[in-house]
């Protein structure tokens, strides 16, 4: 993950990935990542304030996508460009091919700088030359794409792993070693995925037994719900004491699929991006855990990057990409990676509420007014 720091146990890695995003937010606060502190020692910018930030999003079912991100990145850049700045923005809704074609359009297009969460890592790899080719900046967003990229911005994947499974070990306790786990992960194509994998893997193995492992091609819910319904065929619906869900959409998936089959209680059950269904999942007790990760701090910061990038801001743009990581194609690329938060029932209100993700309002509709009140949410 980070080159710069070796593979460190899950709780050394908890400090560090808090550190890093301390120190992003401390920047911030002193001026120095907005260039209110720095300007005087920086490089001259390559560009003043007319530019083009390029940003290609993955598909439109993973709900932050267009729910958070677009329009977080789309007013920051405003925001760094005094008005000034445009934002060029394309999602793939799931197609490589579509993304490819968008990025080349992107590159014919002559934007400043392109933002991409790659659907297919390895095969955007020759998108990214082109953009090299022809002067464009690339930075990966929230996905690590292979080719020639300038940074990188995204949460500790793997710790986002082991973030899930140690939470399912802890929830299951002295009857964990007997307990039969169901692992639903994400599209292979997904770089990360392999680190969702790799960090679960982690905290689970030794620890439960897992019985069935599957892939979801493009994290398709509905390919998800088809998979538990096959592990609930073959291992039994009673016998199932977990399962690992990658992402809140296959948890959805996978908490219909326990509801068809006529479980009368849903076992505990992992998501990732704190989708608004998933957190009132959560609230009624069929979902038990999500991990929340600040989409304002990545999507922010990615924006960031982006203009100081082609503004040549560089001790800004340093400032931001303390970390680094490896691709299987480049090594040493820098990298800002935010921390991420076990949310549960017991901390909606520090985390989504409490970073306006989410009103209560929102939350606590008429369906779950029951449950929100039971857990004092109000």
């Amino acid at each position: 993950m980070n080159a710069r720091t070796p593979h460190a146990p899950a709780v050394r890695r908890i400090a560090i990935a808090l550190a890093a995003s301390a120190s992003a937010l401390s920047l911030t606060a002193c001026g120095v990542v907005d260039g209110l502190g720095g300007g005087d020692s920086s490089a001259s910018p390559k560009k003043g304030d007319d530019i083009t930030v390029g940003l290609l999003l993955p598909d439109k079912e993973t709900a932050r996508f267009e729910k958070f991100d677009y329009p977080l990145i789309k007013k920051e850049v405003g925001a760094l460009t005094d008005g000034k700045g445009k934002l060029a923005y394309a999602n793939a809704e799931a197609s490589p091919d579509r993304q490819s074609q968008q990025f080349q359009q992107m590159i014919d297009d002559r934007v400043d700088v392109i933002l991409v969460d790659a659907l297919d890592a390895k095969g955007i790899a020759s998108d990214v030359q082109k953009a090299k080719d022809a002067g464009i900046p690339v930075i990966a967003y929230d996905r690590l794409a292979e080719g020639p990229i300038d940074a990188y911005v995204s949460h500790d994947n793997e710790l986002v792993g082991e973030v899930q499974g140690r939470a399912l070990v802890e929830e299951l306790g002295s009857k964990a070693a007997s307990s039969k786990i169901v692992m639903m992960n994400g599209d292979p194509a997904d770089p990360n995925t392999d680190r969702f994998k790799r960090g679960a893997l982690e905290e689970l193995e030794g620890e439960v037994k897992i019985v069935k492992k599957y892939d979801t091609d493009k994290w398709s819910p509905e390919v998800a719900k088809a998979n538990m319904e096959k592990a609930i065929a073959a291992i039994g619906l009673n016998n199932i004491a977990a399962v690992y869900s990658a992402n809140d959409g296959m948890a959805g998936a996978v908490i219909d699929a326990f509801k068809e089959a006529g479980a009368s209680k849903i076992p505990p059950v992992t998501g990732q991006d704190a989708n608004l269904d998933a957190v009132q999942r959560i609230v009624a007790g069929e979902q038990f855990m999500t991990v929340y990760k600040s989409f304002l701090l990545e999507a922010t910061n990615a924006a960031k990057m982006a203009v100081y990038k082609v503004q040549g801001r560089d001790i800004e743009f340093d400032a931001l990409t303390q970390d680094s990581v490896d691709s299987p194609t480049n090594k040493d690329i820098p990298a800002q990676l935010v921390a991420v938060v076990a949310l549960t029932r017991n901390n909606i209100e520090e985390t989504v509420i409490q970073d306006h993700v989410y009103t209560v309002k929102q939350i606590c509709t008429p369906e779950y007014a029951a449950d929100c009140a039971a857990i004092g949410l109000k």
